[in-house]
């Protein structure tokens, strides 16, 4: 769990770690911040493509297979963004690097839902979630400390070498591959994707996923291009303010797992869009807006593993593919995010706007318990 939790923090760190640079890659670039969010789009772009294509390879050809593959691909594409001579081919290379760092998601959950005893299974998957989830801050605040330091291309360079020994860490750990049917055609495992997208149901908890990420990433980014504090000091607070909520939400599954995901999912959700109105509704000091960020994070890692259950508890035996699907969503919310947050042109109506979608997002997750009218 160790080995796949720090894997898990590098990986998604991936797409927040640029968020903390705009400034200095900008300034090395002569380019503006604003443009340069496409950094992070581009590798959410690279991110759900690459959920789309190897989750289901992953129960085709294994997932010690798959990882072995992926991570040191990751290693090497990490290197070529340290690399980049300009932001165009920095555009490119981060959206090939989302695709090789997303063999990770599906085929690491997907092997932890086999060797992963059931009674420990739920607080498994919540830790890696939640770890999915620190990486927003802990790639954030080391970029912010670090960068100073090695520059932004000296992180990309640090990043590659952390993907070279997760690669060699997980090769020590993960078991064998389990036994896999092959037959029929390469293209027969993408079979179930339409029927899981097309589901009335699942489409619902996909969109509040969307949702739920779109919002998280936003709020991170409308932080840095708004300029909340002018102190990086304050800025490096509210980034971390998160942390407590991200350990604690996850040992507190045992407890909340009694509660039916829907129902889960639906008041995280809600508790994530009060904690946005609240911020949105008043001029909170940087402590006040700690405290509700601590409150807004919460909602998001409560939120997403509930989501993550109703979904597989919907898929029946394409259990793996859905998941896949899941990530690509989460994939395609953290890309959108930036753009979301330059869109609204300042951080109070940023807030407005994403606690109505979160609002509107349980809502979603409560209308698909309801059964369909013929």
């Amino acid at each position: 769990m160790l080995a796949f939790t720090l894997t898990a923090i590098l990986v998604s760190g991936q797409l927040y770690i640029v968020i903390p640079l705009l400034h200095d890659m900008a300034d090395g670039w002569h380019a503006s911040a604003g443009a340069l969010t496409w950094l992070v789009t581009a590798f959410g772009v690279g991110y759900g493509i690459g959920f789309l294509v190897f989750g289901p390879l992953s129960d085709r050809f294994g997932r010690r297979r798959l990882l072995m593959i992926g991570l040191p691909l990751a290693a090497i594409t990490s290197a070529l963004v340290a690399l980049s001579p300009s932001p165009e081919v920095a555009y490119a290379l981060r959206m090939i690097q989302g695709i090789a760092v997303a063999m990770f998601p599906p085929a690491g959950m997907a092997y932890l839902a086999e060797r992963i005893e059931p009674r420990r299974r739920v607080v498994a998957i919540s830790a890696i979630t939640g770890a999915f989830l620190a990486s927003a801050v802990l790639l954030q605040v080391a970029a912010q400390l670090l960068v100073g330091a090695i520059g932004w291309r000296g992180l990309f360079a640090l990043s590659a070498a952390g993907f070279a020994l997760a690669a060699l860490a997980l090769r020590a750990v993960m078991l064998p591959d389990l036994p896999r049917q092959s037959a029929g055609s390469l293209l027969s495992v993408y079979r179930s994707v339409p029927g899981l997208v097309f589901n009335r149901v699942l489409a619902l908890r996909y969109v509040a996923t969307i949702v739920l990420m779109v919002g998280f990433v936003a709020v991170y980014t409308g932080m840095q291009i708004y300029g909340v504090t002018t102190s990086s000091g304050a800025l490096l607070g509210l980034r971390a303010a998160g942390l407590p909520a991200i350990v604690l939400v996850p040992l507190l599954m045992p407890w909340l797992g009694r509660i039916p995901s829907t129902a889960r999912a639906a008041a995280f959700l809600a508790l994530g869009a009060l904690g946005l109105a609240v911020i949105g509704f008043t001029h909170v000091t940087a402590l006040g807006l700690a405290l509700l960020l601590a409150l807004y994070v919460a909602g998001i890692t409560g939120g997403l593993p509930s989501l993550n259950e109703a979904i597989s508890s919907q898929a029946g035996p394409a259990r793996g593919t859905a998941l896949a699907l899941f990530s690509f969503a989460l994939a395609v919310g953290g890309s959108a995010g930036p753009q979301v947050a330059a869109a609204f042109g300042g951080f109070t109506p940023l807030m407005y706007g994403l606690a109505a979608a979160m609002t509107a997002a349980a809502l979603a997750v409560l209308a698909s318990t309801r059964p369909s009218h013929p």
